[in-house]
């Protein structure tokens, strides 16, 4: 057997240490993307920071509200809003589920709001006539007593609401066809998210 060249042993090892480098890398990746938790691509950004991992064809969402997990999360593109529920740990006790679309697809950036259900004194209180509507619960009827606010728009609002999976703020509506800045001062003052 023919003996090495120390040039030969230098490029056999330099070689050697380029493999386990790249390995190493591939290795971590695969579980960075993973982020613990079931699925292909899923990560959770902890302390709600940014996102480490997933691909191009991933939308990250902020999932709030009557859930056991709160935060934002990398789904894949195509997702539902059930899904990012789901890996938000579920819903709790009290969430209102139906207030919420849980067959909208999913958008890069949306926030899911998951309102609480209110007990039957509180809901009774939020529909009166002197308190403020909960955004996330308002019906087309009760949002027709706003003043500006017809039964065409006020469909458009529940409508937007079910496609994006809830509304965070009263300010979102200004995406409604139909509502001016009049109309927004209106809906600041009957409205609560």
């Amino acid at each position: 057997m023919r003996d090495l060249s120390r040039t030969q042993i230098a490029v056999y090892g330099a070689i050697a240490v380029a493999v386990l480098f790249v390995g190493a890398r591939s290795i971590r990746g695969e579980k960075a993307s993973s982020g613990g938790f079931e699925g292909h691509g899923a990560s959770v950004v902890s302390g709600r920071g940014i996102t480490v991992g997933g691909s191009a064809g991933d939308v990250v969402v902020d999932v709030t509200g009557a859930v056991r997990r709160p935060g934002v999360y990398r789904l894949p593109l195509g997702s539902r809003v059930n899904d990012a529920v789901t890996r938000a740990g579920g819903p709790t006790g009290r969430a209102e589920l139906e207030a919420v679309n849980l067959a909208a697809r999913l958008a890069d950036g949306q926030q899911i709001v998951v309102p609480e259900n209110l007990p039957a004194e509180s809901g009774a209180a939020v529909a009166s006539e002197d308190g403020p509507i909960s955004l996330g619960t308002a019906t087309v009827d009760q949002l027709e007593e706003i003043d500006g606010i017809g039964p065409v728009t006020a469909g458009d609002i529940v409508e937007y609401r079910d496609e994006h999976g809830g509304l965070a703020s009263v300010d979102q509506l200004d995406q409604v066809p139909g509502i001016g800045p009049a109309t927004m001062s209106s809906l600041r003052e009957r409205l609560q998210p």
